[in-house]
């Protein structure tokens, strides 16, 4: 005979209908994070992508749970499955669902029974709201994970929510990054929205949700004559991998990794693995992606072979092809334009690369990289170093208003050159702001050498 459930006291009751959820402070957060690596069974409190933390008190404030909301998985196949949209749907509205990463109750359970779905079903009366007014977009989705070796999910069940199916068993560790846990977790899932299911899978989302989509990454539109031209020139790279389990070509996966950077695709590598599985067949087998023996299917690279190839793969040589390639196609940069540097952090690896760009044409003219000793100071004196400048102006931010950077333009590579003044250099500020007026254009011509800082007299400059 099935045991009847225990009815809550009067008190208890009263206690529930009470509850208050609100939106963790900043000075809360710390308090949040320690009760929640307490208090959860996986002792993590970090939360992935855009988040939202709450916490359910009584009347009078008594901290009784704890609720962590996060960006959704970016691939489920039950649910992805069971909203039957496309790749390319996905990619564009999955940001309108989020996961429910964390809850935490802090009371004993016996105590206030119907606490968890109560706090479940508050949170979700304003989760969109809060979506909406931190991020700029609603939520009509959400999911969690249920591991069914420790809980039974009856605080989303009670609270209305369906199970899918299980987890592939990978936990999300980062924004891009997935590790393995061989624990496959139970998924459930809750629509916000009555039409939620058929507004993900349409063709066209409701004018009300239209605004908020994402555009798809562009398809590879380079064509395949193209593409082997390029293919040929990485074929010179040199190659440092051990044949041994080797299966795609390091011509193969840079020039994907090529592809995804014209094609715009951003930074990661997680976002050029989706580019290389959207490459049709006739463009894999053009770049020669390793076959499958068993199938006969040319397959792209996985994530894990671009990581492992730009980590090592040397930039010196790959920035010779891409210029190389460029000026082929289009010409060397025309005389007149200036020489732009500038320094940029690469989003794979922590790397930060010091860029040198024709402008306006945006021809490359050469790439160093800013050893973790050093800065981009030093890294674009090595730069200049090697570029052509003779009768070039060359525009670098603040950072590089510096004697010796100067004197290696004008008078070791015969250029011009145009620089910010800021606190970094500040008798050279003070000066222009007491001597010049402003809106002074920058000096120039061979009888003024001694003004090329922009700004700044020829005198003072040699005083300074």
């Amino acid at each position: 005979m099935q045991k009847a459930h225990r009815k809550p006291p009067l008190d208890e009751a009263a206690v529930l209908k009470e509850l208050q959820i609100r939106l963790v402070t900043r000075k809360e957060e710390s308090r949040w994070n320690r009760l929640v690596r307490k208090r959860h069974y996986l002792k993590n409190a970090d939360l992935v992508g855009e988040q939202l933390r709450y916490v359910v008190t009584d009347a009078k404030g008594r901290w009784l749970a704890l609720i962590g909301w996060s960006a959704p998985a970016l691939h489920l196949k039950a649910r992805d499955q069971s909203i039957e949209w496309s790749g390319q749907q996905r990619e564009g509205r999955l940001h309108l669902l989020a996961q429910n990463s964390r809850l935490v109750i802090l009371v004993d359970r016996h105590q206030l029974p119907n606490l968890a779905s109560r706090a479940l079903s508050l949170c979700l009366d304003r989760l969109s709201d809060d979506w909406q007014k931190k991020y700029r977009h609603p939520i009509v989705m959400v999911e969690s994970f249920v591991d069914r070796q420790l809980f039974e999910g009856t605080a989303y069940k009670a609270s209305g929510w369906e199970k899918l199916g299980y987890s592939s068993g990978f936990k999300r560790v980062s924004q891009d990054f997935y590790q393995r846990h061989d624990r496959p977790k139970e998924l459930w899932v809750k629509a916000l929205q009555p039409r939620a299911w058929q507004w993900l899978r349409a063709k066209q989302l409701p004018d009300t949700l239209a605004r908020y989509e994402k555009a798809a990454p562009p398809p590879c539109e380079v064509e395949t004559q193209r593409m082997r031209s390029l293919f040929e020139r990485f074929d010179d790279l040199e190659e440092w991998r051990q044949p041994i389990g080797k299966r795609h070509r390091l011509p193969t996966v840079v020039s994907i990794i090529a592809l995804a950077c014209l094609a715009g695709v951003g930074q990661g590598y997680r976002a050029i693995s989706r580019f290389s599985k959207r490459l049709t067949k006739w463009q894999r087998r053009e770049l020669k992606c390793w076959i499958h023996p068993d199938t006969g299917i040319s397959q792209a690279p996985s994530e894990a072979v671009f990581q492992r190839v730009l980590l090592k793969v040397s930039r010196k040589q790959i920035e010779q092809i891409a210029i190389e390639w460029q000026n082929d196609l289009l010409g060397e940069a025309p005389a007149t334009d200036a020489v732009v540097i500038d320094g940029k952090e690469v989003c794979a690896g922590d790397i930060m690369l010091v860029n040198a760009m024709a402008q306006p044409s945006q021809r490359l003219l050469g790439v160093e990289s800013v050893d973790s000793k050093t800065n981009e100071i030093p890294t674009a004196r090595t730069l200049i170093g090697r570029l052509d400048l003779q009768g070039k102006m060359v525009q670098l931010d603040g950072m590089h208003t510096q004697h010796q950077t100067v004197h290696q333009i004008l008078y070791e590579k015969g250029g011009d050159y145009s620089l910010i003044l800021r606190d970094n250099q500040p008798t050279l500020l003070k000066s222009a702001q007491t001597l010049l007026p402003e809106g002074v254009p920058p000096s120039g011509g061979e009888d003024h050498l001694s003004r090329r800082t922009q700004g700044i007299p020829g005198d003072r400059y040699q005083d300074d």
